[in-house]
C-alpha cells in the first residue's frame, strides 16, 4: 500500500505514527459473501459536516436512520433513539446559533465504523461563544448513520489545572 493510501485508511497525526493498525484485508470468501456492504463510512460524516455547515437541517436528517440510537457514554441521560429527536436537537441548535459551524479535525474508519474529531464553533442566542470539542464514533449502516458514541462537550477555558483534577480523580482533598 502506498504510503499516502495508508495514511488515509488508517488516520493520521501530523508527522506522528498512525492512530490505527492497518484493517485486515477481507478474504476472497467474505468479499463475495458480503459485496459493499459498507460504502464509503467516511463519506456520510463529510455529507454531514456538509449538511451542518449549510444548516441544511433536511440533508442532515438524510445522513440518518429512522432507528438512530445516540449514546453520550459521559452523560447517560442524554441517550435517545430515533431520527425525530435528532431533528428536534437540530433545529433548536441551528435556530440559537445562526453562525453554526462544524469541523472535522480527524478521522479513521475500521469497516463499517467512523471515528471523528470534531470541532464545533458559532455564536449562542445569548450571546456567548460556542466552543465543543471532542470525539463521535458512528456506526454506518446503508450509506447512513445508524448509531453514535459522542464524547464532546463545550471548551472549559477556565478550571482545575491538570494537578488538581489528578487529586479530584485520587479522591484527595486539595491542600
Amino acid at each position: 500500500m502506498r504510503s499516502g493510501a495508508r495514511k488515509a485508511a488508517i488516520g493520521t497525526w501530523g508527522d506522528r505514527p498512525p492512530l490505527m493498525a492497518p484493517v485486515p484485508t477481507l478474504s476472497l470468501s467474505a468479499r463475495r459473501a458480503y459485496p459493499d456492504a459498507v460504502g464509503d463510512a467516511r463519506a456520510v460524516m463529510d455529507r454531514l459536516t456538509a449538511a451542518q455547515n449549510e444548516h441544511d437541517l433536511e440533508a442532515m436528517l438524510a445522513c440518518f436512520h429512522d432507528d438512530y440510537r445516540s449514546e453520550q457514554p459521559l452523560f447517560p441521560a442524554r441517550t435517545f433513539e430515533g431520527v425525530d429527536q435528532v431533528r428536534a436537537n437540530w433545529s433548536a441548535l441551528l435556530e440559537a446559533i445562526p453562525d453554526f459551524h462544524a469541523e472535522v479535525l480527524r478521522s479513521a474508519v475500521d469497516r463499517d465504523t467512523v471515528f471523528v474529531e470534531i470541532h464545533w464553533t458559532g455564536t449562542k442566542a445569548d450571546g456567548t461563544p460556542l466552543e465543543e470539542r471532542g470525539v463521535i464514533i458512528a456506526g454506518i449502516r446503508d450509506d447512513r448513520i445508524a448509531w453514535g458514541r459522542l464524547y464532546a462537550d463545550e471548551v472549559e477555558r477556565e478550571g482545575a489545572d491538570i494537578d488538581a483534577t489528578v487529586r479530584r480523580m485520587a479522591g484527595i482533598q486539595d491542600p
